[in-house]
């Protein structure tokens, strides 16, 4: 733990939604800044994800948060000097029933309202994208070709070093156990290495945020939910887009090293209490899944599998912004599986909240305060898989 006891902003969670609004405090000139987390750097869901950043979304603002953080990745290698390896080789989603082809179709009417060319596609279409796919039962279904995918560990590496450089500080295997409030405001942040006092506290823990705003006396919905995911051996190149299909949630792309990874959604009891492990049941129901769209993988190996959180919320939107009930605590959080997707818009808007400056946030879609008004109906986002 650092030898400083005051700091003007503690950041609970140094992932990539940590880490990030960080860099957007530090380009702002605020690098009086703690970021503390209760594992190493990656040990999240930072470094357990399939690297997925698509802008295919049911809801506008969404999709504008998406195409923002498109942008900074593009940019990741720029501005950091860390290869993030994006590759824009599409999101493609799938569609078995008409029922699941309609959705799509509204999703992109929402997409391209937002001056983005996605497509809906016939199963012939969806053959042109990915030639070893079988389409038996496939009804249809979209692509947006500047969706893609990046590997995690430089994004995250690439921006720690970059808050080191701007004298930044981040700690890492330091729990946060506690905080300082009075007079309702937080005023300082306990560690199980000690207390420092900080002007505004972000929580940014990812699976873990709602265990972090309870130590603030604060509950809020979002549940931690277990999600597994496997890499097999390497392969010859052979599939450019990331595939999803919306039935099952059944996602994969391959990587640069030719290795397919992917997931898809099975039920685990919720919270982080059963830690992050892979299961037989999971290897039995992705195989299943992979082969019967790829039959070509039947003979493949799968070199490792692992799980991780996501933090999801009710309504499949992040909570973003000031708590109303305590002054200075502000969310960066419940962005499901897909923080990474997000990480450097959403975050831009926290910075910018701590700061005092408004932003162009919809606080019924994204404030904590939102959960405060029991029966207010919500828009939702519901294409939270992939």
């Amino acid at each position: 733990m650092t030898g400083r006891s005051q700091y003007r902003v503690v950041i609970v969670g140094a992932g990539i939604v940590g880490l990030y609004t960080a860099w957007h405090l530090a380009e702002a000139g605020v690098t009086d800044v703690l970021v503390v987390d209760r594992g190493f750097l990656s040990g999240g869901a930072s470094g357990r994800n399939g690297g997925g950043v698509r802008q295919q979304w049911e809801t506008p603002a969404t999709v504008r948060l998406a195409r923002e953080s498109v942008g900074a990745y593009r940019r990741f290698g720029v501005d950091f000097g860390y290869n993030v390896w994006f590759r824009q080789g599409g999101y493609l989603f799938l569609a078995e029933t008409p029922a699941e082809l309609d959705r799509l179709r509204a999703v992109v009417r929402i997409v391209n309202a937002e001056g983005l060319p996605a497509r809906v596609l016939t199963p012939s279409e969806v053959l042109r994208h990915a030639p070893a796919l079988d389409v038996t039962g496939i009804a249809g279904g979209t692509f947006l070709g500047s969706d893609g995918t990046l590997y995690p560990f430089p994004a995250v590496w690439g921006l720690f070093e970059a808050l080191r450089a701007r004298g930044v500080e981040v700690t890492t295997g330091t729990p946060v156990t506690g905080f300082r409030i009075e007079a309702g405001r937080v005023r300082g942040v306990v560690t199980a290495s000690g207390t420092v006092a900080a002007e505004a506290v972000v929580n940014a823990a990812g699976g873990w945020s709602r265990d972090v705003s309870r130590l603030a006396g604060l509950e809020t919905p979002n549940v931690a939910s277990r999600h597994e995911i496997l890499a097999t051996e390497p392969l010859k190149p052979f599939l450019d887009p990331m595939v999803v299909r919306t039935s099952d949630g059944l996602y994969f792309s391959q990587t640069m090293r030719g290795e397919i990874v992917g997931g898809l959604s099975l039920p685990h009891p919720t919270g982080t209490g059963s830690g992050m492990p892979s299961s037989i049941r999971f290897l039995g129901t992705m195989a299943r899944a992979l082969t019967g769209l790829l039959p070509a993988l039947a003979s493949v190996g799968v070199l490792r599998a692992w799980s991780g959180f996501y933090d999801e919320t009710p309504d499949g939107l992040p909570i973003l912004g000031e708590d109303p009930r305590l002054g200075g605590f502000y969310h960066a959080n419940g962005l499901g599986g897909h923080g990474f997707m997000l990480a450097p818009a959403t975050s831009r808007r926290v910075a910018e909240a701590v700061l005092g400056q408004r932003t162009d946030l919809d606080p019924a879609l994204f404030g904590p305060g939102r959960f405060l008004e029991p029966g207010r109906a919500r828009q939702a986002e519901r294409l939270t898989l992939g």
